[in-house]
């Protein structure tokens, strides 16, 4: 799988484009295309055909320039991951919710971050252990502390929580998203797949050996009528999650 890193080109670059602070010219023709929509072409390439398929020329082919004019507007491809990166998290609600109890608003933040991760499952292919501080991504970050302020947490825990929160959205999301994307590699359902080893499992499995595996993955199998609940299995570790931050909370 690709892994792209983000602030891996030039950070300072790719800050100016996010921020919208690079120069311009002042004479000349008016440029054809505008960040946004490069980055817009960018996107879409990557959410249908994954990030390995995006390239500085594949998107300049998307727009209708050369790849050498797709230069003009940024340095490389790291820049444009960058930019990617920024505009997604744009897409995250970020509600006034007034009234509204920190577990329900946690909640809520939780559900829509997997949300994004599923209509762009590329994002779990880039690596923000340096993220480039767009707009979009600090203004998603205050309104995750927001639902944790006032409820006598340090500034420190405020951060550890609302960064236990992601990880456990981006470690949950990913087996969801490599389960759909096997289909499309594979070109076989669960069904079909689970079908066809079946009965050589059936020859190696020894029950009475493995006499837990085989009860509760039997009960399992029947519950969710499929191999695992992605879903389920989300809400039940973000319930567990939040109890966990619950007994941490001063009294």
């Amino acid at each position: 799988m690709t892994t792209e890193y983000s602030a891996s080109g030039d950070p300072k670059r790719s800050m100016e484009l996010l921020w919208g602070i690079q120069d311009r010219p002042k004479r000349g023709p008016k440029p054809r295309l505008s960040v946004e929509r490069i980055a817009a072409a960018a996107i879409g390439i990557a959410d249908r055909e994954g990030l390995a398929a995006l390239s500085m020329r594949r998107v300049a082919d998307d727009v209708g320039v050369t790849a050498m004019s797709l230069y003009t507007y940024l340095p490389s491809k790291a820049e444009l991951v960058d930019v990617m990166l920024d505009t997604v998290l744009g897409e995250v609600p970020l509600p006034t919710e007034d009234g509204v109890g920190w577990r329900e608003r946690l909640t809520r933040i939780a559900r829509a971050n997997r949300d994004l991760y599923l209509r762009h499952p590329w994002l779990l292919q880039v690596a923000t252990g340096r993220p480039v501080l767009g707009p979009n991504l600090i203004a998603k970050y205050d309104h995750e502390l927001a639902a944790v302020d006032g409820l006598g947490l340090t500034d420190v825990e405020m951060d550890l929580v609302v960064s236990l929160l992601a990880d456990y959205v981006h470690g949950a999301v990913r087996g969801q998203i490599e389960a759909a994307q096997a289909v499309g590699r594979t070109g076989k359902t669960d069904d079909e797949w689970w079908a066809e080893w079946a009965p050589l499992l059936e020859k190696v499995f020894d029950a009475e050996r493995y006499p837990i595996a085989a009860r509760v993955g039997a009960a399992a199998g029947a519950e969710y009528n499929a191999p695992a609940d992605p879903t389920r299995a989300f809400e039940f570790g973000l319930a567990r999650l939040l109890d966990g931050i619950a007994a941490h909370l001063p009294t």
